[in-house]
Parts: C-alpha cells; sequence; structure tokens
C-alpha cells in the first residue's frame, strides 16, 4: 500500500516540478490560464448575447455564427500554416491577442448585427488562433528540454489543465459582472485579458523562427485527410464538437426560458465541471501514456452520450450540477488527450497539427450554431440534447471504424 502511495505521488509530483522549474513551461502555463479565463468571461453567455442583448432570433443568431466561425476557419489555417514555415509563433500570437482586444472591446458597445459579424469574422477570427498557437508552443518546448515522446499526452492534457482552471472560477465571475456591468462588463474584462496576454507574450515569449525543413516537409490539410483513420477520427471529433456547440448554446437558454432559472444557475452550472475537470485531466494523462490515445477517446465519446441523455431528463436548474460532471470527464478527453493524437500525426509541424484538430473543433462548432437555430426553433432546447446524444453515437461509430489500423502497435 505504502508503495502504491509513493508511486502516486510521485507521477503526480514529478511533471509539476519538471514544468515549474523551466521559466518557458511556467509563462505558457499562465499564458493558457489567461486565455481560458478571457473565453470563460464570454462563452457562456454568447447565445444570450445574441439572442436576448441584440435581438437575433435563434436562426439568425446560428447564421451569425455560423459566418464567423467559417471566417475564423480559414484564417486559422492560413496562419497555422505559416506559424510552422515562415512567422515565429510569438508574432502570430501577438497578433491573435491585440485583435482579441480589440474585437471583444468592440463587442462591448455594437449592437448591429452586420458589424458584429465583421467584427467577429476578422478580429476575432484572427484571435482563435491563440488557442492552437499556445499548445504548439508547447509541444515544441517539451521537445527542446527532453520530454519523452510517452509522456506528451500527460504534460500537454497538465497545459489543458491550466485552461480549464481558468473555468472552475470564470463563469461565476463573469455572472457577478454581468448583472452588475451588462454585457458590456463582461466583454471588457475579455478584452483586458487578452491585452494582458499580448504583455505576457511580448515580454516573456522569445522569437524563435520555424526551422526551415518544415517549409519543404509541410504536409497540405488535404492529403493528410486522406488517411481513412484519421478521416474518420476528424469527422467523429467535428460530430462531439457539433454537440459541445449545441449544449453549449441550449443549455443557458433552457435554464432560463425551460427551468425558470436565472442567471446564476447559468454561472454555477459552467463553473461545476471544471472543478472536476482538473483531476480528470491529470488521471486520463496518466492513462494516455500507457493506453493508445483512441481507445480513450471512445471512452469519452460513450461518457458523452450519457451526459447529453441525462441533461434531457433534468427537471430543476439544480439538476444539472451533478450531471456536470460527466461533462468534465468528456472535457478532458477530447480537448486534452485528443490536441496530443492529433499532434502525433505530424511531430514536425505541432502549428499544422493543432490546427486540424481546431479545425475538427471549428467545423463541428459552424454545424452546431446552425443546427441550433433551426431545432430550437422546431423541437425546443430540451430536444437538443437528445440529438446531441444520438450524434455521439455516431461519433462512436467513425471511431470504432478506425480503431484497428490506427492502434496496432506499429503505428
Amino acid at each position: 500500500m505504502a508503495d502504491n502511495i509513493d508511486f502516486s505521488m510521485k507521477a503526480l509530483l514529478t511533471p509539476w516540478r519538471r514544468l515549474l522549474a523551466e521559466r518557458e513551461f511556467v509563462v505558457l502555463m499562465l499564458s493558457n490560464l489567461v486565455l481560458g479565463m478571457a473565453y470563460s468571461f464570454v462563452v457562456p453567455f454568447y447565445s444570450m448575447f445574441g439572442t436576448i442583448e441584440v435581438g437575433m432570433s435563434n436562426w439568425t443568431f446560428g447564421v451569425f455564427m455560423t459566418i464567423t466561425t467559417l471566417a475564423g476557419i480559414g484564417i486559422s489555417t492560413a496562419l497555422a500554416r505559416w506559424s510552422d514555415t515562415r512567422f515565429s509563433r510569438r508574432s502570430i500570437l501577438l497578433l491573435g491577442c491585440l485583435c482579441g482586444a480589440l474585437g471583444y472591446g468592440c463587442y462591448a458597445y455594437v449592437r448591429s448585427v452586420l458589424w458584429l459579424t465583421v467584427i467577429g469574422s476578422v478580429a476575432l477570427g484572427i484571435s482563435s488562433i491563440s488557442f492552437a498557437q499556445l499548445f504548439a508552443a508547447a509541444r515544441e518546448a517539451m521537445g527542446r528540454h527532453g520530454i519523452p515522446q510517452s509522456e506528451a499526452p500527460l504534460y500537454m492534457n497538465i497545459f489543458r489543465l491550466l485552461f480549464s482552471l481558468a473555468w472552475t472560477i470564470g463563469p461565476a465571475i463573469s455572472a457577478w459582472v454581468m448583472i452588475h456591468a451588462a454585457y458590456e462588463g463582461i466583454f471588457l474584462v475579455c478584452a483586458g485579458l487578452f491585452a494582458l496576454l499580448f504583455v505576457i507574450v511580448l515580454l516573456f515569449i522569445p522569437h524563435r523562427p520555424p526551422p526551415a525543413a518544415n517549409a519543404a516537409t509541410r504536409l497540405p490539410l488535404t492529403q493528410v485527410l486522406r488517411r481513412p483513420d484519421l478521416l474518420c477520427y476528424f469527422a467523429a471529433m467535428a460530430l462531439v464538437f457539433v454537440c459541445v456547440t449545441m449544449g453549449m448554446m441550449g443549455l443557458p437558454l433552457m435554464i432560463l426560458r425551460t427551468l425558470g432559472g436565472n442567471e446564476s444557475h447559468v454561472g454555477i452550472a459552467y463553473s461545476v465541471a471544471p472543478v472536476f475537470e482538473l483531476p480528470f485531466m491529470f488521471w486520463f494523462g496518466l492513462l494516455a501514456s500507457r493506453e493508445h490515445p483512441g481507445r480513450l477517446i471512445r471512452l469519452g465519446v460513450i461518457i458523452a452520450i450519457a451526459y447529453y441523455v441525462l441533461l434531457f431528463f433534468v427537471r430543476e436548474p439544480w439538476h444539472i450540477y451533478p450531471v456536470q460532471i460527466l461533462s468534465a470527464a468528456m472535457i478532458a478527453i477530447v480537448s486534452g488527450i485528443a490536441i496530443t493524437f492529433f499532434q502525433s500525426y505530424i511531430p514536425d509541424q505541432p502549428g499544422t497539427a493543432t490546427n486540424l484538430y481546431t479545425t475538427a473543433n471549428r467545423l463541428g462548432s459552424t454545424v452546431g450554431y446552425l443546427a441550433f437555430g433551426t431545432l430550437a426553433e422546431v423541437l425546443g432546447y430540451r430536444a437538443i440534447f437528445l440529438v446531441c446524444a444520438g450524434l455521439c453515437g455516431a461519433a462512436f461509430l467513425l471511431l470504432w471504424l478506425a480503431r484497428e489500423k490506427h492502434e496496432h502497435p506499429a503505428a
């Protein structure tokens, strides 16, 4: 028993000690925390902002989010390619942070659907590259500091853990800010956090040109996706993020309009999951160093099915709180281990590889935004979660079809 406790403590403390001993890792972890806090202030309230504050219909809001997300996919794909071949990650991160500060600052005051679409497509489209670039920079830093490839899932999950840590308090604080300063307040705080991230990157992340060899060896995204197994994983992740997006948009509106809750209930609901995400991310990171990540991704999708089925049956706002524990387990896998899984396909181009994951995320989000408006109008908010359970079932089927080839020991 004592030996098992010693092993567990060593497994828990060793990676943290290693990360905290290097300034580069500390800066990247702090950057993840700040970026996570920025998004935690606005993401839970996007659907409320569009439909209640701006006055869009559910369908119009879906179209609005579809346009801005498609613009972000195009812009981030180009920027990811350039970060691997032409410009330093520092330059791309500075651009993303600057545009995030400007874009969310404008969102605080603009209420024209047309101008919100322009700002969201251009400024926030550029800022969306920040997440992928931070994780690409973390993967490169691991190589420079001698962290073994087999331990990459654990360390990458720790970086993702810092992003989730912000969500343990961010939504609750943003709910308080919105009650006292309305939507202007939460968007201005988000803009300020992007400005803070800009300063951190400017002062503490050095300029490192991409290796010249990358320009010659880079594979186009279309060529990478010709692998049937990878295409199945890409499509499955896109389906999962269709559900994540519809759930993210539908949950606050169901709390307010179906269950009779208020903004505080929304803030609490979105704060519960990150508390559990932290230990889940560390635990699944340890498992991923021993098990093939593909098996864990399938487990995450099974958990997602259970999560959405249970949300369909809730009858009071507080019923949602314990169900959010399943959301934490799902997110710990599909938003943590899955990043390392995609990076393993293109190890010499972490920017492109991470963007492959985020492209699946954004494509799923695009469909989710558009489908949400139609489904909410026709079926209501509660039925959306039953649709999500069905889509996750389809994602599991794709993952099952792809399992044998990629999970062969030689893979």
